[in-house]
């Protein structure tokens, strides 16, 4: 089959990458070597960029295709995945299934007051996933969502003309007709230069947290505790010149910034929360990058699509699950009427 390269012929969003269980337990307060915590809760969530994203879409409404790709364990947890995808309406054809390995899953531990989390995380058969499998010619999405970079052993791993497999791969979907879009596990490491930066050369939506964005550029965009605009600008401009080809779009705890190539650009701030209201926020990054895609799929404005992200994590924060708290694309907007923007509470 031959891939249509036309980008405004094609509809729907494909992503690939981790597909994790979350097993999140929500605890009094994460404890010092040798002492006790109390489990309050416990409960199951979706992990991982693909699976978070796509169900997070699926709950907003997108009215376009959604299509994952990866590779889970043959396993009750494998299975749950896939039946979790068709439940939602999001085709798994591209989800393979390795019968010797195990579904990767994460031991979230939620503090139950402010929704710090603290993950243990088994890689499973995300590891070997490598993208090998994928045959773009046979999708007719629109953009092509790769995450997370750094937490895929097999896509981390080098490659002599891109820098990395992920690189490579993310050459193929736009060769094939696809935009591109990426994500990136937050890490206190220093291989985002090395395994970052060459995927930034086939991408055209760089969706990162302020902490991403800053392991990548060597840009802190804080002075202290308080926000530098400047900085933020900086950073994101930073990002256009080491390759995202379209837009950046970076998220903090205050809110939000994005800019384009064609030089767009917007501010969002946070949403005023109610003490009380966060949960956990496993998920909420996933949930703007959602929001981001959704607005970007559907060429909205940037504002607007700053706005839908902002809504959307804010929506993740009220469930200790990374898409739980997810609920219609209205439903999520409205949040932004019913606290306005500010400084939170919680």
């Amino acid at each position: 089959m031959e891939p249509i390269s036309s980008s405004e012929s094609r509809s729907g969003i494909l992503a690939g990458g981790n597909w994790i269980i979350d097993q999140v337990k929500i605890i009094d307060v994460y404890p010092k070597h040798e002492q006790l915590a109390n489990i309050f809760d416990q409960s199951q969530g979706t992990g991982g960029s693909p699976y978070n994203v796509l169900l997070d879409l699926a709950k907003m409404g997108a009215s376009f295709p959604l299509e994952g790709a990866g590779l889970v364990g043959g396993d009750s947890l494998g299975e749950f995945i896939l039946e979790d995808c068709r439940r939602h309406g999001v085709d798994p054809r591209f989800i393979s299934v390795n019968e010797n390995a195990s579904t990767s899953y994460t031991d979230v531990m939620t503090e139950r007051e402010g929704g710090r989390r603290t993950f243990f995380h088994n890689r499973g058969a995300n590891a070997e996933w490598d993208g090998s499998d994928l045959d773009f010619a046979t999708s007719n999405a629109r953009i092509f969502h790769l995450g997370y970079l750094l937490l895929l052993d097999a896509i981390d791993a080098a490659d002599s003309e891109y820098g990395t497999r992920g690189a490579r791969l993310l050459a193929m979907a736009q060769e094939a007709g696809f935009k591109t879009s990426l994500d990136v596990v937050s890490e206190d490491s220093d291989r985002f230069s090395r395994i970052v930066s060459p995927a930034l050369k086939q991408v055209d939506y760089c969706i990162l947290n302020e902490i991403e964005a800053s392991k990548v550029t060597g840009i802190s965009i804080r002075d202290g505790e308080k926000l530098n605009e400047s900085s933020v600008k900086e950073t994101a401009e930073r990002l256009l010149e080491l390759g995202a080809r379209e837009l950046v779009a970076i998220h903090f705890p205050e809110g939000a910034y994005a800019c384009s190539a064609s030089g767009e650009s917007a501010w969002q701030g946070s949403l005023s929360l109610p003490k009380g209201y966060v949960a956990g926020a496993a998920g909420a990054g996933d949930a703007f990058c959602a929001g981001m895609l959704y607005g970007i799929h559907e060429d909205w404005e940037l504002g607007r699509s700053l706005l839908a992200g902002t809504c959307a994590a804010t929506a993740s924060l009220s469930d200790p699950t990374c898409t739980d708290g997810v609920k219609s694309l209205d439903d999520c907007l409205a949040l932004a009427d019913q606290f306005g923007v500010g400084e939170d509470e919680v």
